[in-house]
């Protein structure tokens, strides 16, 4: 990674954001292709959350970030992909929201929610699947070619006497068993529920009983029903100070509770977004396709990933740079991926991280993840099976917010100033 790194201060240093990075030229004046520019031969991988908007709230700076990306015929003048770690939305829903948000079109290809790369595990779309998370999750799950699905509030109600924390929710009576139920076959986690104790109890429940939660075991299976899960940030933030918990937290718990039950690890078939191999390479795909349709012969060779979760955003800019240096070295196409992903060979030679501290980030705020105590290591924030490497949490560049990275690519681009 030496040959990315800028000028700004590491992570691990305790500089002040204002005085980290690149330092951009006035709000009224910009970068932008001329007449004789040549096409782009780099792209952009945009977080939203703490990056764009906080909760429902623009970030200034992104206004300004897309006044100098944005021709005056609203056309993005380089390739935009939008990664959010988000899943509580449909694709279109999102891009229209960013539209409305950001002033230009946003189109639903170039926004990837957490588990839009899901649309890769087929061998899955046929199979009985519960679902767990908020918002529209039976059209997501659909949208990504599950075809069976039933959601884990269908599921309570079809075994009201599974769902018994809530004492105002418990049944008066004793209900009679449910028969016909069909067999569950696998669990898809599409991001937070509302209530953690029913689905935590009930996701439980059906990994407990092979699919059938109607029904009681006397020894649980082992290898389990398969799991497929996203968004792994075990914080996110919205207009709160502090970072608020994410689908991560919500994973760790039910990790726990399966490990002290049954003395086991839960495992996954499958993990996708940030910081997830998986994610970046689908987000390159799109990246070409957008430069396809625009006419942009010239392949993007550069990718530069602004984010603020050093842990989802910056560790998995890495990973994937790092993938990219060994695909280069040795052909191996296909790393990461578990053989699901057949694109075209990666034209992409880089990807660098830009670190913004607009949302999760911050050298002083609780639930950085700032080194603490006299230069200790700060507490491991990602996913298990992730691991965790120290280094590949060091951005190449650390920047107040989204406008001074943009300004930052566009001056390594050498893109002629307006």
């Amino acid at each position: 990674m030496a040959a990315l790194r800028g000028s700004a201060p590491g992570l691990w240093r305790r500089a002040a954001c204002a005085a980290a990075g690149f330092r951009g030229r006035g709000p009224g004046r910009g970068y932008a292709a001329g007449p004789a520019q040549s096409p782009p031969t780099f792209g952009f991988l945009l977080d939203i959350d703490g990056v764009l908007v906080r909760g429902h709230r623009v970030i200034p700076a992104a206004l300004k970030a897309f006044r100098r990306l944005v021709s005056a015929q609203g056309q993005l003048q380089v390739p935009v992909v939008f990664v959010t770690n988000a899943g509580n939305i449909l694709q279109h829903g999102k891009a229209q929201e960013l539209s409305a948000l950001l002033g230009f079109k946003v189109e639903p290809d170039q926004v990837i929610l957490s588990h839009s790369p899901m649309k890769l595990f087929s061998q899955y779309h046929e199979k009985l699947m519960l679902v767990s998370g908020q918002g529209p999750l039976v059209e997501n799950a659909q949208e990504l070619g599950f075809k069976n699905v039933v959601s884990v509030d269908e599921l309570r109600v079809a075994f009201p006497v599974l769902d018994m924390v809530d004492l105002q929710r418990r049944p008066k009576t004793t209900p009679l068993p449910r028969n016909g139920f069909p067999t569950i076959e696998g669990v898809l986690l599409l991001g937070e529920p509302v209530r953690w104790e029913t689905s935590l109890q009930l996701i439980i429940d059906v990994l407990l009983s092979n699919g059938n939660p109607g029904t009681g075991v006397a020894t649980a299976p082992y290898p389990h029903l398969p799991v497929l899960a996203s968004n792994m940030d075990l914080l996110w933030m919205a207009e709160a100070r502090m970072p608020r918990f994410g689908h991560g937290t919500f994973l760790l718990c039910l990790e726990t509770i399966y490990r002290k039950v049954t003395g086991r690890e839960l495992q996954y078939k499958g993990l996708t977004g940030k910081p997830s191999i998986l994610t970046y390479q689908y987000a390159e795909e799109l990246i070409r396709q957008q430069a396809e349709r625009r006419g942009w012969a010239a392949p993007i060779r550069r990718l530069y990933a602004v984010g603020d979760n050093p842990m989802s955003d910056v560790y998995g800019a890495n990973l994937f740079h790092q993938y990219l240096q060994m695909a280069k070295r040795e052909g191996a196409e296909e790393l990461g991926a578990g053989g699901l992903w057949k694109q075209r060979p990666s034209a992409a030679q880089s990807c660098a991280s830009i670190l913004v501290c607009t949302g999760v980030y911050s050298p002083t705020a609780v639930g950085s993840t700032e080194p603490v105590r006299g230069g200790e290591e700060p507490p491991f924030h990602g996913h298990r099976d992730f691991g965790f490497s120290p280094g590949l949490m060091e951005a190449s560049h650390v920047v107040n917010d989204v406008d001074e990275a943009v300004q930052l690519v566009l001056h390594k681009e050498g893109w002629a100033l307006l």
